[in-house]
């Protein structure tokens, strides 16, 4: 029921997202063609990568909810994280398109040739601020609720897209003001913005596949668990691992010698299944018990 409601939650969000992005998209590249401006082009274009980078949230987000099977016995989780990857490469692809073509333009010294943008072109950088920032808040709140790497991957996509929209304003302003080198300059800032969300995506991402421990705070949290529980006598180890965005735990406990096998199971089990009580994303906690 639990994996149902993470996959419902995000294909709803992402929905909402490929929907408004497709809109946004054709606006912002109507206000780039019509408006003469390359930063809104470029904006459109960033927009547009966003449709296809919430299509792979889908795609991961529906594989990562697989059951367990003969060849995956661990399950699918990680088919998210390798979703989150494609997300952050296509972004980086397309930042390094955008900031080739501004380059060309702020090089080649002829700025008296570059158009103007128009009116139309501010206008609809202001809308794009307005909904991608909205957008953002929206995605990184289900994120969190469901513990999604993926969608928070496109929760950012949203924020990179704002934040390269401001740069859009600003270089369209400028433009207008009498500097038209001002919006090739806007799209290489679009590029930076684009490249440093690709790249923490990336980077988070690979966090999760590299089997990378929890954090300190997490484990102590498990090691308090553990010692409370009666007939536990120490926390000899602890081994943890995220499993995209699941834990797994290997456990050793201290127990009486003199204990049955099943009086020191007992115990076991206790800690076990208080673990997987407390913290919500231990997907798997194995025990081994040690005589004191």
């Amino acid at each position: 029921m639990e994996q149902l409601d993470h996959e419902k939650v995000a294909i709803k969000v992402s929905l909402y997202s490929i929907i408004a992005n497709t809109f946004l998209s054709i606006f912002k590249l109507l206000a780039g063609v019509i408006g003469k401006s390359g930063a809104m082009l470029s904006d459109a274009v960033h927009s547009m990568s966003d449709v296809f980078s919430t299509i792979v949230v889908i795609i991961g987000v529906k594989l990562a909810g697989k059951k367990e099977d003969k060849d995956h016995q661990y399950g699918h989780e990680r088919l998210e994280c390798v979703a989150a990857i494609i997300l952050a490469m296509s972004l980086i692809l397309v930042g390094i398109g955008i900031g080739v073509s501004g380059i060309k333009n702020i090089i080649s010294g002829n700025y008296e040739n570059l158009a103007i943008p128009s009116m139309l072109a501010l206008v609809a950088a202001i809308v794009s601020i307005i909904v991608k920032e909205g957008m953002f808040w929206y995605t990184r709140k289900a994120a969190k609720k469901i513990n999604s790497s993926a969608l928070m991957a496109d929760a950012w996509h949203h924020r990179s897209d704002s934040l390269s929209s401001i740069g859009s304003f600003v270089g369209i302003l400028g433009a207008r003001l009498g500097f038209p080198v001002l919006d090739s300059i806007a799209s290489v800032v679009i590029c930076a913005f684009i490249l440093k969300a690709g790249y923490d995506i990336f980077r988070d991402a690979v966090k999760q596949v590299v089997d990378e421990a929890c954090d300190d705070e997490t484990v102590s949290k498990i090691c308090n668990i553990a010692s409370e529980q009666e007939g536990v006598i120490n926390v000899d180890d602890i081994k943890t691992r995220l499993f995209a965005s699941k834990i797994y735990i290997d456990l050793e406990i201290s127990v009486d010698g003199e204990k049955s096998l099943k009086e020191a199971h007992e115990v076991a089990q206790k800690v076990h299944d208080e673990i997987e009580k407390d913290i919500e994303l231990v997907k798997h906690c194995m025990v081994h018990v040690n005589p004191a």
